[in-house]
């Protein structure tokens, strides 16, 4: 499969040829330079594609093996370890956090049950301190500055998105429990079993299939209209927030070295495609695929049920959050409003359909504004899909 500007390769049922054109249009038409989407249904894969390149200086091919850093997609993975933890009847969502994590229950934080860690409304998105460089990468320092902080909200009486934070809460609660880190943790738990090539911090034997992420090229009529959306948000934030709001910073951090092995729950997964639509083609079918159960039917149940939606504290949109997940809102995860998954910035999504038993998958190297996927490639890619079935 070939176009004058890319190569694309892979595997796609007939059925789907649709996502298959969308794919190669999303190189030749709307910028893209390197990805890769599967989708599986009931299980079973129906959509493979790779193409373009991993690194525009070197012109090295996507290969069927490429990672790439997949930002916010990765806390979807979080998001089962609790669960999965919750499910083993050693985490209790109504608890407060401290039951776990004792030093949680500073500047008034004693009663914050764990369930408002994972619907983004603990009021916790950054932090007063100005942080030493470096500091994403330690785990200690951004868990015991987080266990300090007092909420910049009253937690449970707004939600606003926790794009870095919610790593290390989640995770270090997760961690108190099991003893193992957030990475360990997934591996041993979810990626091993179900053969899932992503990793929550990255061995350096790994480092020669990882892509190079190019940010967003924004123009200047819509880098007016997000200052504009920007000036917005910061005018319904208190100014403790407004000034700490730029306090946690992973800018120019993504293709380091630093960034790879640190393990930052919320933010620094790498992945491919396939793993994404494996992970979430289990969820979609119950929990389960292939005999490996990720989670039961209930956990999953209880895990996207909607806690929050509406105007968000620190987005410049609405969001709707479940227990971890995002639920699919605006046709970003599809039209079936039970869908949930995880969108990352710059376009990498990850989500299961219930009801049609969809795993799908999509990640790339070349970014694009927003998060929520209303204007990536990905959503030509979900419309696609949904055209096919």
């Amino acid at each position: 499969m070939t176009t004058k500007a890319v190569e694309v390769h892979g595997r796609c049922d007939e059925r789907f040829s649709p996502v298959q054109d969308a794919f190669i249009r999303n190189f030749d038409e709307f910028g893209d330079v390197g990805a890769a989407v599967a989708v599986t249904i009931d299980g079973k894969p129906v959509v493979d594609l790779w193409g373009g390149v991993s690194d525009k200086e070197t012109m090295d091919p996507w290969q069927e093996d490429t990672l790439v850093t997949v930002y916010s997609t990765t806390k979807g993975m979080t998001a089962i370890c609790a669960h999965r933890l919750v499910e083993q009847g050693l985490l209790d969502l109504n608890a407060p956090v401290a039951k776990y994590w004792p030093e949680f229950a500073q500047a008034g934080k004693a009663d914050v049950p764990v369930h408002m860690l994972l619907s983004h409304r603990v009021g916790l998105p950054t932090v007063s301190d100005e942080l030493p460089e470096g500091a994403v990468f330690n785990w200690e320092t951004m868990t015991d500055v987080l266990a300090r902080q007092k909420p910049f909200w009253e937690p449970g009486t707004r939600h606003g998105y926790h794009g870095l934070t919610f790593g290390w809460l989640v995770g270090e609660v997760v961690r108190r429990i099991s003893g193992k880190s957030l990475g360990t943790f997934f591996r041993d738990e979810v990626a091993a079993p179900l053969g899932l090539d992503f990793y929550i911090g990255l061995d350096a034997k790994h480092d020669a299939r990882i892509a190079t992420m190019y940010t967003a090229v924004v123009s200047v009529e819509t880098a007016r209209e997000m200052e504009e959306l920007q000036q917005e948000v910061q005018g319904r934030m208190s100014p403790e927030l407004l000034a700490a709001r730029g306090n946690i910073s992973i800018q120019g951090a993504h293709n380091s070295e630093a960034w790879r092995r640190a393990e930052i729950p919320a933010a620094n997964g790498h992945s491919d495609a396939r793993s994404l639509a494996r992970v979430y083609g289990a969820l979609a079918c119950g929990g389960s695929v292939d005999g490996v159960d990720v989670l039961s039917p209930e956990a999953i149940a209880t895990a996207t049920i909607e806690q929050a939606s509406g105007p968000d504290a620190m987005l410049t949109s609405s969001t709707r959050f479940a227990q971890g997940f995002w639920l699919s809102r605006d046709g970003n995860m599809g039209q079936n409003t039970r869908n949930f998954g995880h969108p990352g910035a710059g376009g990498s999504l990850g989500f299961a359909d219930p009801d049609k038993h969809i795993g799908y998958g999509y990640v790339m190297n070349q970014m694009k504004v927003g998060l929520q996927n209303e204007s990536t490639t990905s959503r030509r890619l979900i419309d696609a899909l949904y055209s096919s079935l």
